[in-house]
């Protein structure tokens, strides 16, 4: 469990919400420090709201679909969480996964999530340019199409506006963001997730 942190003067929701972060290396502190991940730096956000709200990161460095739909059930009923962040997805593009197999893996996710009236944001993530513009396009469109199907909120693109404009903000693999990115990439989970989940 994240631990709390004072912090910015909101005011706090009646009840304590419980986060759940599901997702791949992007949130899982690739090749940074803890402290510096998008996780935490939300959590510090979110926490300042009511220091009893409470997030948990099972994030998973190579983490897929097909994991993430395998370990739902049991994170969802050992931690009860009123809320789940779903980043899944970019190492499916990059191993070649069916978008049909991808996208029934993150339904499925969702589903779980629902069926306990559990409130859901899915975030949206690019691959790298070098496997073409048609094909990034129809992968984004994996998320698009789930988050209308489920009726649940998204996050488009994780990305936009950091992978592409500043080097500094990526790291040398082109996939994953540097520790200067993640502040942004709170903040972006942060703002959708005030305006559409609480």
């Amino acid at each position: 469990m994240l631990p709390a942190f004072a912090g910015e003067d909101n005011s706090a929701p009646q009840k304590p919400i419980h986060i759940l972060i599901l997702g791949d290396s992007l949130s899982a502190a690739y090749n940074i420090s803890i402290e510096q991940s998008w996780p935490i730096l939300f959590a510090q956000k979110i926490q300042a709201l009511n220091p009893d709200n409470t997030i948990l990161n099972a994030s998973i460095s190579g983490e897929t679909s097909v994991g993430g739909s395998n370990r739902i059930a049991k994170l969802l009923n050992t931690h009860k969480p009123t809320h789940l962040i779903v980043e899944l997805g970019g190492n499916d593009g990059l191993r070649g996964y069916k978008f049909s197999q991808t996208q029934k893996n993150l339904q499925a996710i969702i589903d779980k999530a629902l069926q306990k009236n559990i409130k859901v944001l899915l975030i949206g993530v690019r691959l790298p340019p070098n496997l073409g513009p048609v094909y990034n396009q129809r992968f984004q469109k994996i998320f698009e199409s789930v988050a209308e199907q489920t009726r649940i909120s998204l996050l488009p693109r994780f990305l936009e506006g950091i992978a592409a404009d500043k080097t500094e903000y990526m790291q040398a693999d082109g996939i994953h963001p540097t520790a200067l990115a993640q502040p942004l990439l709170a903040n972006r989970v942060y703002s959708i997730f005030i305006a559409e989940l609480l």
